[in-house]
């Protein structure tokens, strides 16, 4: 049972609208987080007055989603003079990719742009590593919207990056506020048990939560704290006379985790008690198999909350080259030289 009201929100992969205000952090501007030996070549090449104009590609190791495009379009704008602005092309954010496919090419001045060789292949690769991963799950998930839990899983610094990724790949939303603000979605939280630890009572903090704050927020409760999933659900609906949107399963491996029978059951409980519009979230370790095995097995869950399974996805390992050297065909033994056709590639600027 999807519930029209989470699936009619669902966020399309979008390649337009107004561009996220990406941090461009003063470290990766003047090249700290480059390899070193880019440091010192560029000092050579300096030294001995050579900077031809190259087409350098970036391709990824294997298929997926594309993200990161956008970031490394708000660097490369800090970075290349205007005039060489025009050199640069790329498939859009969320596009789908083949492996080896050119989903960027930066023509300019070498010196201009080679210092973030580094970091425009860390961009992409962790991003669309991210992105791909969440598509996956979206895909698995069909019309049942999922959400990314992954923040507490990656450092602090990168959070916003995963919960943007998640969302490109079509996640309908996050857990942070910066990423949602990245992504341009609202936060998704519910609670923690931590909160119903203190106050000591499911009940109670389901009251306290509905208290202080705001009617925007859904009023979702987590049921598995101190006794019964479905004894829990049933005991926040009775207590918000109306106001529930939802419960969340969030049942810990120790206790044999969240399983399709547990949510039939709390399904089944509320519906006999009168709850029928009460959602059911489920969250809790999810793997892409298991978010399969929920959806093959027609069980009633209205919304997804997946971690690991995104925050730990394995980047998409991009690799730059150059192509072509003052308009002449170039490269290293092993690529083709010359500039390779991609219809696909639209202007970046």
């Amino acid at each position: 049972m999807t519930s029209p009201r989470i699936a009619g929100n669902r966020r399309q992969i979008d390649s337009g609208g107004s561009e996220p205000d990406f941090e461009l952090r003063p470290a990766v501007l003047v090249g700290e987080t480059a390899d070193i030996y880019f440091h010192r070549s560029l000092s050579v090449l300096r030294d001995e007055q050579i900077n031809p104009v190259v087409v350098m590609d970036f391709v990824p190791e294997r298929s997926g989603i594309l993200c990161g495009i956008k970031e490394v379009k708000a660097l490369l704008n800090k970075v290349l003079p205007e005039g060489n602005l025009g050199g640069c092309s790329a498939l859009l954010e969320g596009d789908p990719i083949d492996a080896k496919e050119v989903a960027l090419r930066i023509k300019a001045p070498y010196s201009n742009f080679g210092l973030y060789e580094t970091a425009i292949c860390g961009i992409l690769s962790q991003s669309s590593g991210w992105a791909s991963a969440a598509h996956n799950i979206v895909e698995a998930a069909h019309d049942i919207p999922v959400i990314c839990y992954g923040a507490r899983h990656v450092h602090p610094n990168v959070v916003p990056i995963l919960d943007y990724s998640a969302v490109i790949g079509g996640c309908v939303s996050c857990s942070t506020a910066l990423g949602a603000k990245l992504a341009g979605v609202t936060p998704s939280g519910t609670m923690p048990h931590a909160m119903i630890l203190c106050i000591g009572d499911t009940v109670k903090s389901v009251q306290l939560f509905d208290k202080h704050m705001p009617p925007e927020v859904p009023r979702i409760a987590l049921v598995d704290t101190f006794q019964d999933e479905a004894q829990e659900s049933i005991a926040v609906a009775n207590a918000l006379q109306g106001k529930l949107r939802g419960v969340r399963l969030d049942t810990p491996r120790e206790r044999g985790r969240v399983t399709t029978e547990l949510v039939e059951e709390v399904r089944a409980r509320l519906d006999q008690s009168g709850y029928q519009r009460v959602e059911i979230f489920v969250s809790g370790g999810l793997t892409l198999e298991r978010v399969k095995e929920f959806v093959e097995s027609g069980c009633p869950v209205d919304a997804f909350g997946i971690g690991t399974e995104i925050s730990s996805a394995k980047p998409n390992n991009f690799t730059a080259d150059i192509h072509e050297i003052d308009g002449k065909p170039l490269a290293k033994r092993g690529r083709i030289p010359g500039v390779q056709s991609n219809p696909k590639l639209q202007p970046l600027f």
